[in-house]
Protein backbone atom coordinates (compact mmCIF):
# COMPACT_ATOMS: atom_id res chain seq x y z
CA UNK A 1 0.00 0.00 0.00
CA UNK A 2 0.83 3.36 -0.40
CA UNK A 3 0.23 5.56 2.81
CA UNK A 4 -0.26 8.89 4.01
CA UNK A 5 -0.01 10.07 7.44
CA UNK A 6 -1.14 13.32 8.16
CA UNK A 7 0.15 14.90 11.45
CA UNK A 8 0.69 18.11 12.82
CA UNK A 9 3.95 16.59 14.57
CA UNK A 10 7.42 15.59 13.21
CA UNK A 11 8.92 11.76 13.66
CA UNK A 12 12.18 13.84 13.21
CA UNK A 13 12.39 14.22 16.65
CA UNK A 14 10.82 12.21 18.79
CA UNK A 15 9.66 14.39 22.07
CA UNK A 16 6.50 12.71 23.41
CA UNK A 17 3.37 10.13 22.72
CA UNK A 18 2.03 11.38 19.59
CA UNK A 19 5.55 11.47 18.11
CA UNK A 20 6.39 8.30 19.35
CA UNK A 21 3.25 6.53 17.96
CA UNK A 22 3.69 7.93 14.76
CA UNK A 23 7.10 7.24 14.54
CA UNK A 24 6.59 3.33 15.83
CA UNK A 25 3.78 3.07 12.97
CA UNK A 26 4.96 4.68 10.33
CA UNK A 27 8.31 3.35 10.21
CA UNK A 28 7.47 -0.10 11.11
CA UNK A 29 5.34 -0.11 8.04
CA UNK A 30 7.84 1.04 5.86
CA UNK A 31 10.22 -1.73 7.46
CA UNK A 32 7.07 -4.56 6.05
CA UNK A 33 7.20 -2.76 2.78
CA UNK A 34 5.12 -0.64 2.22
CA UNK A 35 5.23 3.19 1.00
CA UNK A 36 4.98 5.58 3.74
CA UNK A 37 5.06 9.63 3.54
CA UNK A 38 4.34 11.94 6.37
CA UNK A 39 2.84 15.31 5.46
CA UNK A 40 3.50 17.83 8.50
CA UNK A 41 3.96 21.75 9.17
CA UNK A 42 7.52 22.47 9.16
CA UNK A 43 8.53 23.44 12.41
CA UNK A 44 11.53 25.82 13.45
CA UNK A 45 14.52 23.11 14.15
CA UNK A 46 13.16 21.57 10.48
CA UNK A 47 16.34 22.42 8.12
CA UNK A 48 14.38 21.35 4.86
CA UNK A 49 11.21 21.00 4.00
CA UNK A 50 11.29 16.93 3.31
CA UNK A 51 13.52 14.50 4.68
CA UNK A 52 14.23 10.35 4.90
CA UNK A 53 13.61 9.17 7.97
CA UNK A 54 14.08 5.02 8.22
CA UNK A 55 12.28 4.80 4.18
CA UNK A 56 9.59 7.49 5.68
CA UNK A 57 9.40 10.13 3.18
CA UNK A 58 8.13 13.55 5.49
CA UNK A 59 6.96 16.02 3.52
CA UNK A 60 6.21 19.80 5.19
CA UNK A 61 4.71 22.42 4.53
CA UNK A 62 5.30 26.09 6.02
CA UNK A 63 2.72 28.03 8.44
CA UNK A 64 2.57 31.93 8.58
CA UNK A 65 2.75 32.47 12.31
CA UNK A 66 1.87 36.09 13.14
CA UNK A 67 -1.40 35.24 14.44
CA UNK A 68 -3.81 32.68 14.78
CA UNK A 69 -5.76 33.55 11.97
CA UNK A 70 -2.91 33.53 9.21
CA UNK A 71 -1.90 30.54 10.89
CA UNK A 72 -4.74 28.56 10.45
CA UNK A 73 -5.15 30.19 7.03
CA UNK A 74 -1.99 29.05 5.96
CA UNK A 75 -2.60 25.91 7.24
CA UNK A 76 -5.58 25.38 5.29
CA UNK A 77 -3.99 26.60 2.30
CA UNK A 78 -0.32 25.19 2.04
CA UNK A 79 -1.49 21.61 3.31
CA UNK A 80 -3.95 21.40 0.99
CA UNK A 81 -1.43 22.26 -1.99
CA UNK A 82 1.01 19.81 -0.94
CA UNK A 83 -1.12 17.10 -0.47
CA UNK A 84 -2.57 17.50 -3.87
CA UNK A 85 1.33 17.46 -5.33
CA UNK A 86 1.73 14.43 -2.81
CA UNK A 87 -1.43 12.87 -4.45
CA UNK A 88 -0.11 13.33 -8.12
CA UNK A 89 2.94 11.71 -7.75
CA UNK A 90 2.13 9.26 -5.35
CA UNK A 91 -1.43 8.48 -5.53
CA UNK A 92 -2.19 7.17 -2.11
CA UNK A 93 -4.59 3.94 -1.12
CA UNK A 94 -4.91 5.10 2.60
CA UNK A 95 -4.92 8.25 4.32
CA UNK A 96 -4.42 8.07 8.44
CA UNK A 97 -4.86 11.73 10.08
CA UNK A 98 -3.15 12.09 13.45
CA UNK A 99 -3.82 15.29 14.48
CA UNK A 100 -6.88 17.92 13.00
CA UNK A 101 -5.00 21.09 11.82
CA UNK A 102 -2.73 19.73 8.76
CA UNK A 103 -5.98 17.32 8.08
CA UNK A 104 -8.07 20.53 6.97
CA UNK A 105 -6.67 21.03 3.90
CA UNK A 106 -6.70 17.55 2.99
CA UNK A 107 -10.11 16.98 3.65
CA UNK A 108 -10.66 19.65 1.22
CA UNK A 109 -9.14 18.44 -1.76
CA UNK A 110 -11.47 16.51 -4.05
CA UNK A 111 -8.48 14.97 -4.84
CA UNK A 112 -8.54 12.89 -1.97
CA UNK A 113 -12.46 12.32 -1.56
CA UNK A 114 -12.17 8.61 -3.04
CA UNK A 115 -9.33 7.53 -0.85
CA UNK A 116 -10.13 5.88 2.48
CA UNK A 117 -8.98 7.90 5.86
CA UNK A 118 -8.53 6.86 9.11
CA UNK A 119 -8.59 9.20 11.90
CA UNK A 120 -6.19 8.27 14.81
CA UNK A 121 -7.31 10.14 18.12
CA UNK A 122 -4.21 10.53 20.29
CA UNK A 123 -6.84 13.15 23.01
CA UNK A 124 -9.39 15.64 22.15
CA UNK A 125 -7.64 19.05 20.58
CA UNK A 126 -9.63 21.81 22.27
CA UNK A 127 -8.88 19.59 25.37
CA UNK A 128 -5.38 20.21 24.93
CA UNK A 129 -5.72 23.90 24.41
CA UNK A 130 -7.18 23.94 27.84
CA UNK A 131 -5.12 22.04 30.11
CA UNK A 132 -1.76 23.69 28.49
CA UNK A 133 -3.26 27.14 28.56
CA UNK A 134 -4.75 28.50 31.67
CA UNK A 135 -7.45 30.85 31.21
CA UNK A 136 -6.76 34.59 30.92
CA UNK A 137 -7.79 37.23 32.62
CA UNK A 138 -8.65 40.15 30.50
CA UNK A 139 -12.01 40.20 28.83
CA UNK A 140 -10.18 40.35 25.10
CA UNK A 141 -8.18 37.52 26.08
CA UNK A 142 -10.67 35.53 27.49
CA UNK A 143 -12.65 35.94 24.28
CA UNK A 144 -10.16 34.65 22.16
CA UNK A 145 -9.59 31.90 24.52
CA UNK A 146 -12.92 31.30 24.09
CA UNK A 147 -12.06 31.32 19.72
CA UNK A 148 -9.59 29.35 20.08
CA UNK A 149 -11.17 26.56 22.22
CA UNK A 150 -14.19 26.54 19.98
CA UNK A 151 -11.96 26.93 16.51
CA UNK A 152 -9.98 23.58 17.50
CA UNK A 153 -13.47 21.67 18.44
CA UNK A 154 -15.13 22.59 14.94
CA UNK A 155 -11.59 21.91 12.64
CA UNK A 156 -11.35 18.47 14.74
CA UNK A 157 -15.36 17.11 14.11
CA UNK A 158 -15.00 18.34 10.52
CA UNK A 159 -12.02 15.65 10.11
CA UNK A 160 -13.59 13.38 12.35
CA UNK A 161 -16.86 13.93 9.82
CA UNK A 162 -14.59 13.08 6.95
CA UNK A 163 -13.00 9.53 8.27
CA UNK A 164 -14.40 6.56 7.49
CA UNK A 165 -12.74 5.03 10.60
CA UNK A 166 -11.86 6.47 13.63
CA UNK A 167 -8.71 4.39 15.61
CA UNK A 168 -8.41 5.42 19.66
CA UNK A 169 -5.40 3.76 21.84
CA UNK A 170 -8.34 3.26 24.56
CA UNK A 171 -11.52 3.19 25.08
CA UNK A 172 -11.54 6.35 27.35
CA UNK A 173 -10.94 8.51 24.72
CA UNK A 174 -14.36 6.32 22.61
CA UNK A 175 -16.41 7.68 25.50
CA UNK A 176 -14.44 11.21 25.37
CA UNK A 177 -15.12 11.52 21.16
CA UNK A 178 -18.80 10.10 22.16
CA UNK A 179 -19.23 12.64 24.77
CA UNK A 180 -17.92 15.75 22.84
CA UNK A 181 -19.46 15.30 19.39
CA UNK A 182 -21.60 12.52 19.63
CA UNK A 183 -19.78 10.22 17.73
CA UNK A 184 -21.31 6.51 17.81
CA UNK A 185 -18.80 4.02 18.85
CA UNK A 186 -19.52 1.39 15.86
CA UNK A 187 -16.97 3.21 13.49
CA UNK A 188 -14.49 3.48 16.13
CA UNK A 189 -11.82 0.80 17.11
CA UNK A 190 -9.43 0.28 20.20
CA UNK A 191 -6.39 -0.20 18.67
CA UNK A 192 -3.76 -0.16 21.90
CA UNK A 193 -0.45 1.61 22.06
CA UNK A 194 2.75 -0.52 22.13
CA UNK A 195 6.80 -0.50 23.55
CA UNK A 196 10.02 -1.80 22.25
CA UNK A 197 10.11 -4.99 23.89
CA UNK A 198 14.22 -4.71 22.68
CA UNK A 199 14.87 -1.00 23.64
CA UNK A 200 12.91 -1.29 27.03
CA UNK A 201 14.33 -4.11 28.90
CA UNK A 202 15.26 -5.18 32.44
CA UNK A 203 18.05 -4.37 34.24
CA UNK A 204 21.10 -6.60 34.44
CA UNK A 205 22.66 -4.60 36.81
CA UNK A 206 20.32 -1.66 38.71
CA UNK A 207 23.12 -0.42 41.04
CA UNK A 208 25.71 -0.46 38.06
CA UNK A 209 22.91 2.19 36.23
CA UNK A 210 22.49 4.37 39.12
CA UNK A 211 26.51 5.23 39.44
CA UNK A 212 26.63 5.59 35.83
CA UNK A 213 23.23 8.11 36.11
CA UNK A 214 24.55 9.43 39.73
CA UNK A 215 21.45 8.35 41.22
CA UNK A 216 21.65 6.86 44.98
CA UNK A 217 22.83 3.28 45.31
CA UNK A 218 21.80 2.57 48.88
CA UNK A 219 17.64 4.34 48.75
CA UNK A 220 14.71 3.23 47.40
CA UNK A 221 14.12 4.92 44.32
CA UNK A 222 11.15 6.34 42.77
CA UNK A 223 10.89 7.70 38.75
CA UNK A 224 8.64 9.52 36.72
CA UNK A 225 9.05 11.35 33.99
CA UNK A 226 6.36 13.86 32.67
CA UNK A 227 6.25 16.81 30.57
CA UNK A 228 6.01 19.31 33.54
CA UNK A 229 2.49 20.90 33.01
CA UNK A 230 -0.32 21.28 35.13
CA UNK A 231 -2.67 17.96 34.29
CA UNK A 232 0.56 15.49 34.98
CA UNK A 233 -0.18 15.80 38.78
CA UNK A 234 3.56 16.22 39.63
CA UNK A 235 2.60 19.08 41.96
CA UNK A 236 0.60 16.39 44.28
CA UNK A 237 3.12 14.05 43.80
CA UNK A 238 5.69 16.55 45.52
CA UNK A 239 3.10 17.50 48.42
CA UNK A 240 2.79 13.41 48.72
CA UNK A 241 6.19 12.63 48.43
CA UNK A 242 6.37 15.00 51.78
CA UNK A 243 4.06 12.30 54.06
CA UNK A 244 6.10 9.16 51.89
CA UNK A 245 9.36 10.62 53.66
CA UNK A 246 7.93 10.93 57.35
CA UNK A 247 7.69 7.21 56.84
CA UNK A 248 10.38 5.96 54.67
CA UNK A 249 13.18 8.97 55.24
CA UNK A 250 14.89 6.16 52.60
CA UNK A 251 13.55 7.22 49.97
CA UNK A 252 14.46 8.93 46.66
CA UNK A 253 12.16 11.07 44.05
CA UNK A 254 14.13 11.28 40.50
CA UNK A 255 11.74 13.32 38.21
CA UNK A 256 12.38 13.64 34.56
CA UNK A 257 11.07 16.38 32.32
CA UNK A 258 11.30 19.96 30.86
CA UNK A 259 8.04 21.99 30.54
CA UNK A 260 6.41 25.37 32.05
CA UNK A 261 6.09 24.42 35.56
CA UNK A 262 10.07 23.65 36.24
CA UNK A 263 10.71 26.88 38.48
CA UNK A 264 7.43 26.26 40.18
CA UNK A 265 7.98 22.45 41.00
CA UNK A 266 11.34 23.21 42.33
CA UNK A 267 10.68 25.59 44.82
CA UNK A 268 7.78 23.56 46.22
CA UNK A 269 10.07 20.76 46.75
CA UNK A 270 12.21 23.50 48.46
CA UNK A 271 9.68 24.77 50.77
CA UNK A 272 8.43 21.68 51.79
CA UNK A 273 11.99 20.40 52.30
CA UNK A 274 12.10 17.76 49.91
CA UNK A 275 15.38 19.44 48.14
CA UNK A 276 17.45 16.44 49.29
CA UNK A 277 15.02 13.96 48.35
CA UNK A 278 14.21 14.85 44.89
CA UNK A 279 16.47 15.30 41.74
CA UNK A 280 14.94 16.43 38.64
CA UNK A 281 17.23 16.05 35.88
CA UNK A 282 15.78 18.05 33.40
CA UNK A 283 15.19 16.42 29.41
CA UNK A 284 15.77 12.51 29.26
CA UNK A 285 17.18 11.86 25.88
CA UNK A 286 15.76 9.36 24.24
CA UNK A 287 18.73 6.72 24.26
CA UNK A 288 18.92 7.86 28.16
CA UNK A 289 15.68 7.01 29.09
CA UNK A 290 15.34 2.75 29.27
CA UNK A 291 18.44 3.47 32.03
CA UNK A 292 16.20 5.70 34.43
CA UNK A 293 13.37 3.15 34.06
CA UNK A 294 15.76 0.09 35.49
CA UNK A 295 17.39 2.50 37.68
CA UNK A 296 13.95 2.66 39.91
CA UNK A 297 12.11 0.17 42.08
CA UNK A 298 8.66 1.94 41.38
CA UNK A 299 7.65 4.33 38.32
CA UNK A 300 4.83 6.71 39.57
CA UNK A 301 2.50 8.19 37.04
CA UNK A 302 0.31 10.88 38.87
CA UNK A 303 -1.90 12.76 35.88
CA UNK A 304 -5.16 14.36 36.67
CA UNK A 305 -6.47 14.10 33.29
CA UNK A 306 -6.42 13.61 29.82
CA UNK A 307 -4.27 10.65 29.86
CA UNK A 308 -5.57 8.80 26.34
CA UNK A 309 -3.07 6.28 26.68
CA UNK A 310 0.18 6.39 28.93
CA UNK A 311 2.88 5.46 26.49
CA UNK A 312 5.94 5.59 29.97
CA UNK A 313 3.54 2.77 31.77
CA UNK A 314 4.45 0.23 29.17
CA UNK A 315 8.02 1.13 28.93
CA UNK A 316 8.37 0.77 32.73
CA UNK A 317 6.67 -2.33 32.53
CA UNK A 318 8.47 -3.67 29.76
CA UNK A 319 12.27 -2.84 32.02
CA UNK A 320 10.34 -4.27 34.88
CA UNK A 321 9.64 -1.71 36.79
CA UNK A 322 6.03 -1.67 38.55
CA UNK A 323 4.15 1.31 37.80
CA UNK A 324 1.72 3.18 40.43
CA UNK A 325 -0.91 5.29 38.75
CA UNK A 326 -3.64 7.15 39.34
CA UNK A 327 -7.21 6.07 38.03
CA UNK A 328 -7.16 8.02 35.02
CA UNK A 329 -7.69 7.30 31.31
CA UNK A 330 -5.86 4.83 29.93
CA UNK A 331 -3.60 4.24 32.75
CA UNK A 332 -6.62 2.98 34.65
CA UNK A 333 -7.20 0.67 31.51
CA UNK A 334 -3.56 -0.98 31.11
CA UNK A 335 -3.01 -1.07 35.13
CA UNK A 336 -6.40 -2.79 35.82
CA UNK A 337 -5.81 -5.10 33.20
CA UNK A 338 -1.90 -6.12 34.94
CA UNK A 339 -3.09 -5.78 38.38
CA UNK A 340 -5.56 -3.10 39.98
CA UNK A 341 -4.12 -3.11 42.99
CA UNK A 342 -1.36 -0.98 41.43
CA UNK A 343 -3.56 2.12 41.14
CA UNK A 344 -4.14 4.65 43.40
CA UNK A 345 -7.45 5.12 45.18
CA UNK A 346 -7.75 8.68 43.91
CA UNK A 347 -5.81 11.51 42.57
CA UNK A 348 -5.11 13.23 45.44
CA UNK A 349 -1.72 13.83 47.59
CA UNK A 350 -3.33 11.50 50.60
CA UNK A 351 -4.03 8.83 48.28
CA UNK A 352 -1.09 8.79 46.26
CA UNK A 353 1.39 9.08 49.31
CA UNK A 354 -0.53 6.05 51.34
CA UNK A 355 0.21 2.97 48.27
CA UNK A 356 3.62 4.69 47.97
CA UNK A 357 4.42 4.14 51.88
CA UNK A 358 2.40 0.86 51.47
CA UNK A 359 4.28 -0.41 48.47
CA UNK A 360 7.84 0.90 49.95
CA UNK A 361 7.31 -1.02 53.16
CA UNK A 362 6.18 -4.03 51.28
CA UNK A 363 9.04 -4.07 48.94
CA UNK A 364 11.58 -3.42 51.96
CA UNK A 365 10.04 -6.34 54.07
CA UNK A 366 10.01 -9.01 50.81
CA UNK A 367 12.31 -8.18 48.18
CA UNK A 368 11.64 -11.33 46.70
CA UNK A 369 8.35 -9.98 45.80
CA UNK A 370 9.60 -6.80 44.06
CA UNK A 371 11.59 -9.40 41.77
CA UNK A 372 8.52 -11.14 41.17
CA UNK A 373 6.65 -7.98 40.56
CA UNK A 374 9.25 -7.50 37.95
CA UNK A 375 8.60 -10.46 36.09
CA UNK A 376 5.32 -9.97 36.28
CA UNK A 377 5.71 -6.58 34.64
CA UNK A 378 8.16 -7.77 31.54
CA UNK A 379 5.68 -10.74 30.98
CA UNK A 380 2.56 -8.52 30.67
CA UNK A 381 4.37 -6.28 28.23
CA UNK A 382 5.37 -8.82 26.32
CA UNK A 383 2.12 -10.54 25.91
CA UNK A 384 -0.47 -7.26 25.31
CA UNK A 385 1.54 -4.53 24.21
CA UNK A 386 4.38 -4.66 21.70
CA UNK A 387 4.56 -2.44 19.15
CA UNK A 388 4.26 -5.47 16.80
CA UNK A 389 1.10 -6.30 17.53
CA UNK A 390 -0.16 -2.44 17.40
CA UNK A 391 0.91 -2.19 13.80
CA UNK A 392 -0.04 -5.27 12.96
CA UNK A 393 -3.59 -4.01 13.70
CA UNK A 394 -3.37 -1.11 12.32
CA UNK A 395 -1.89 -2.61 9.02
CA UNK A 396 -4.95 -4.89 9.04
CA UNK A 397 -7.25 -2.25 9.35
CA UNK A 398 -5.64 -0.30 6.58
CA UNK A 399 -6.03 -3.21 4.47
CA UNK A 400 -9.78 -3.34 4.48
CA UNK A 401 -12.21 -1.46 2.26
CA UNK A 402 -13.79 0.70 4.68
CA UNK A 403 -17.16 1.98 3.80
Amino acid sequence: MIILFVSDVSISKVIGGAERVLYEQSTRLARKGHSVHILTRRLPEHDSDHELIQKVAEWRYCVDLRNPLAFLRSTQQNSRELFEKLQQEHPFDRINFHQPFSALGVIQSPKGRSINKIYTCHSLSSEEYISRNPKPQTLLERMQYHLNVQGRRLIEKKVLDRANMIITLSAFTIEKLRRAYGLEPDNMVVIPGGVDLERFTPAVDRLQIRRRLNIPTDKFILFSVRNLVSRMGLDRLIRAFKAVVLKIPNVYLVLGGTGPLKESLVELSREMGLEHHIHFTGFISEEALPDYYRSADVFILPTLELEGFGLVTLEALACGTPVLGTPVGGTQEILSRFDGRFLFQDTSPDAISQLIIDTCRKYRNQPDQWHLDSRRCRSFAEQYYSWDMNVDATEHLFSRNIR
